[in-house]
């Protein structure tokens, strides 16, 4: 585990980011538009594959006659109505932190809020947004699965013989999704949304043709129909409720992605776009249902005529691909705002775009969930059999979501208690409706989310429990820099030649390299030089604009600090801080040698021991993770011929 110190995850406990920019508001301009198509709304986009054939088939009880169907179809208008448009769209993508979305950055936002209030109460928010993540990424492993199982199966509405292929097809998809991710979800995104565009097309298309075939389903509209469907068949509707809520599974990556477009894009692409084609669409498979009642069994791929229905499984498979991205990239984020929190370890993270700061890469999570994914597709098998799996990982994120909201708008926003009871009302019991409905099929397949969420909130409080534990432990080993100094000139210890670096996450403790140094060869470099660094949310900063050198009290003791702010975009290269360093006028005094440097890091060996604060089995998990972890040399730029590791072992 090496003492962190040079990228946005140093100090990962503070979540204060750099406001130098405000990258969650860009133009929106038709480029970020599609490509906001292209990511963010293929989930939700693709959900007219399997949601009410899912809705039509989980109960048989539920007839194909006009007082069922409209009230399912109000049932999933007025869902998508009120959990995306207006709570997602209109409210949660008001909670941004410094661009960033997703469950992760709102709890960061309510920790902030009431830290000042409590520190008991924001640690709960935090522990309440790692649950969050949690379920984020359950959900994050079935939508691909069921995504692009479901439209690989439309082969076999063409032919039953097109069985054999799904599921080495379905890998095969899958595999290449996954490898393409190193490009960004800029350029995928560019790829993407011109297709994205024409599958919003076709699902307006098609579902309007019906309409206009049967337009008395457009009374589904109207709310009045959900209520009578709740009134007349309870147990039917509770069970319906458990389907429906597959209309809206994409509303939480909507909102994780925010980071990767902004906040406009989002919002024209889903008013403009969006929401209308999947309204026709619904309304359509409504309405063939009542023409057809056998079309049931699978009504988007019977909405279209036959001719077309091979190009629309073509499509539909290139659009489940997509719709897998808006998932994968959100988890990309979730991940990174994870790590500043301090609930992952440091995890190669490569950014991808020039101009927007969330767009990222990260390999390690990108190739876990391509394993995860995999897994889900050949035990499965089937869209069918997996749809029992969603939807409790997805309503347990909505509550918690809003959970997170009402305190964001309460402690940092100060709305009215009239309107944080109105919010709470209104989707608290829509969401807890279909949270309860969901639990049905825990046995029957949902244990599979639950399962990934357990063990990845384990993973996260584990971390960052066994981080707090470790970091005060160092905390005490390394003791206060200035005392450092100050029995450091008492003792009068000899001076080598020679400049020594020591990167270390803050100027108030000394380094333990550099502990280890004079404690173990008696001497000390003759220039000393500990740098700080950090990562601002804008692409680039100026040289002029990035150091801040610090004498610590003594400009003639040879030994200064170096803050190092960087821009995203910009290489965390200590070696060329150094000889910015070397020029710059506060630092002129100290003649640093930049032809005799080596740089020191403190590399912390762990050993499990049986000391209060973690279960046994807890610390080993923690060591295996902080294993795991990238290596900050290489981030660092260090040279390996003048890198010294100093390892110190600390008991966890």
């Amino acid at each position: 585990m090496t003492e962190r110190g040079g990228d946005e995850q140093t100090g990962a406990g503070d979540d204060e980011p750099s406001r130098t920019s405000r990258p969650g508001r860009p133009a929106a301009g038709l480029g970020l538009l599609l490509g906001a198509l292209g990511v963010v709304y293929g989930d939700i986009g693709t959900s007219p594959l399997y949601a009410l054939k899912t809705v039509f088939t989980l109960d048989r009880n539920l007839t194909p006659d006009a007082p069922d169907v409209y009230g399912v179809i109000s049932w999933v208008f007025w869902s998508i109505i009120l959990i995306v448009s207006v709570k997602y769209v209109i409210f949660i993508l008001r909670a941004d932190n410094d661009g960033e979305g997703g469950v992760m950055a709102l709890a960061a936002l309510a920790r902030r809020a009431l830290l000042k209030v409590s520190e008991r109460r924001a640690a709960t928010v935090l522990a309440l947004g790692a649950l969050g993540a949690a379920l984020f990424y359950g959900d994050s492993v079935i939508t691909p699965a069921i995504s692009v199982l479901s439209a690989v199966e439309g082969l076999e509405v063409i032919s039953p013989a097109w069985q054999v292929v799904v599921l080495p097809a379905s890998a095969v998809i899958l595999t290449l999704l996954f490898a393409i991710q190193r490009w960004g979800t800029g350029r995928v995104g560019a790829v993407f949304g011109p297709i994205m565009l024409l599958w919003f097309t076709c699902l307006g298309v098609a579902g309007a043709a019906e309409v206009i075939r049967h337009p008395g389903v457009l009374a589904g509209l109207s709310p009045t129909y959900a209520a009578l469907f709740v009134v007349e068949h309870p147990v039917i509707a509770f069970i319906a409720m458990g389907a429906v809520v597959l209309s809206i599974t994409g509303a939480e990556a909507l909102y994780a992605d925010m980071g990767h477009f902004g906040r406009a894009p989002i919002r024209r692409a889903w008013f403009g776009v969006v929401f209308p084609a999947l309204t026709l669409n619904y309304l359509g498979q409504g309405a063939l249902i009542l023409r057809s009642p056998e079309s049931r069994n699978n009504p988007f791929f019977l909405l279209v005529p036959g001719w077309a229905q091979l190009p629309m499984v073509v499509l539909a498979t290139v659009a489940t691909v997509i719709a897998s991205q808006s998932v994968i990239s959100g988890a990309f984020s979730v991940s990174r705002e994870a790590m500043r929190l301090g609930f992952l370890p440091h995890l190669r993270i490569r950014q991808t775009s020039h101009r927007q700061y969330g767009q990222i890469y990260a390999p390690g999570v990108n190739w876990g969930l391509f394993v995860a994914v995999l897994v889900v597709v050949f035990a499965f098998r089937s869209s069918t059999n997996l749809a029992a799996a969603y939807g409790v990982a997805v309503t347990g994120t909505f509550m918690i979501t809003t959970t997170l909201f009402l305190v964001v708008a309460r402690a940092r926003w100060r709305w009215p208690t009239w309107r944080l009871v109105v919010f709470g009302v209104v989707f608290g019991s829509i969401e807890l409706t279909f949270f309860t409905a969901n639990l049905a099929k825990v046995t029957h397949g949902g244990w599979l989310t639950l399962l990934i969420a357990i063990i990845l909130f384990t993973v996260l409080l584990t971390w960052r429990r066994g981080a707090e534990l470790v970091t005060a432990r160092r905390i005490e080993r390394e003791g206060p820099l200035a005392e450092f100094i100050e029995n450091l000139h008492a003792t009068n210890i000899p001076w080598v030649p020679g400049t020594a670096v020591f990167p270390h996450p803050n100027k108030e403790t000394t380094p333990l390299a550099l502990r280890a140094n004079v404690a173990h060869y008696h001497v000390r470099h003759e220039k000393i030089v500990i740098i700080t660094g950090r990562t601002a949310n804008v692409p680039h900063l100026p040289w002029d604009k990035r150091l801040t050198i610090d004498d610590l009290g003594d400009p003639n003791d040879g030994i200064i600090h170096i803050d190092a702010l960087f821009g995203f975009q910009d290489p965390t290269d200590f070696p060329e801080v150094l000889r910015r360093a070397a020029a710059h006028p506060h630092a002129r005094h100290v003649n640093l040698d930049l032809g005799q440097v080596s740089y020191f890091v403190s590399r912390i060996t762990l050993r499990c021991t049986r000391q209060p604060g973690l279960a046994v089995w807890r610390k080993r998990l923690f060591i295996a993770l902080a294993h795991n972890a990238a290596s900050h040399t290489e981030f660092l730029h260090l040279p390996e011929e003048r890198t010294i590791v100093l390892s110190a072992e600390v008991a966890v």
